[in-house]
């Protein structure tokens, strides 16, 4: 790590901070007909996560927003080893942000206890005003990704100089790849972590957030030493 530059961290949410995609799992238990064929297309790259997750979420009634929501809180688990993480964040006067292609109804209920400032969560919103629910975008993609994300991790980590931050990326997913190629440091599990070894980009894998503690703890003490 920089000792001219301020650490600051971006870390996924579903299937990062949480043990299960949230998103894929809301699907599967609810199961609206269609979604298989859509959640398909995106994995395939054959349709933008905007566009699939909006569509998916569209064959949701609104009346079952509360079901949703019971149901990511008694099933979604957050991964072993966050708290920790998070207190040796603050200890160093970390900056950290949460960067989620999920969505705020059922992921800020999650992250409640954790109290993470409330400008630091970027995530995707939900309007239950209609029939079905309708997902809003409030954090597109910039003029330099074309890739339709929905919620743009990269847009917002360039908000933040390479010229005065180390920028530190946490994350689990293919949603993840193109921001783990602008980190500085990425920590990575699950599909993230074969596409890094695919394609080159350095990484260190973790399974808990302990894994990370191990690591960034002695990153930060060789710039404190």
């Amino acid at each position: 790590m920089s000792v001219s530059k301020q650490p600051i961290i971006f870390c996924d949410f579903d299937g990062t901070i949480t043990n299960s995609d949230n998103i894929v799992a809301i699907m599967k238990h609810f199961s609206p007909p269609g979604y298989e064929k859509i959640m398909n297309e995106v994995v395939g790259g054959q349709r933008s996560i905007r566009d699939g997750v909006g569509k998916m979420f569209a064959l949701l009634p609104s009346s079952q927003k509360q079901e949703i929501v019971d149901y990511v809180m008694n099933t979604a688990g957050i991964r072993e080893g966050f708290s920790d993480f998070l207190a040796l964040v603050h200890r160093h006067q970390i900056p950290f942000y949460v960067t989620s292609g999920g969505i705020d109804f059922f992921l800020k209920p999650l992250l409640a206890p954790f109290d993470i400032v409330e400008d630091h969560i970027f995530c995707n919103g939900a309007d239950f005003s209609g029939e079905h629910i309708e997902i809003v975008w409030t954090h597109p993609c910039d003029e330099h990704c074309q890739n339709d994300c929905g919620m743009c991790k990269t847009t917002v980590m360039r908000q933040f100089s390479p010229d005065q931050y180390e920028r530190i990326l946490i994350g689990d997913s293919l949603t993840d790849f193109e921001g783990a190629k602008i980190a500085d440091l990425v920590y990575s599990r699950s599909v993230l972590t074969d596409k890094c070894v695919e394609l080159g980009v350095d990484h260190v894998p973790f399974h808990t957030f302990h894994d990370i503690i191990s690591d960034f703890g002695q990153r930060i003490g060789a710039i404190h030493s």
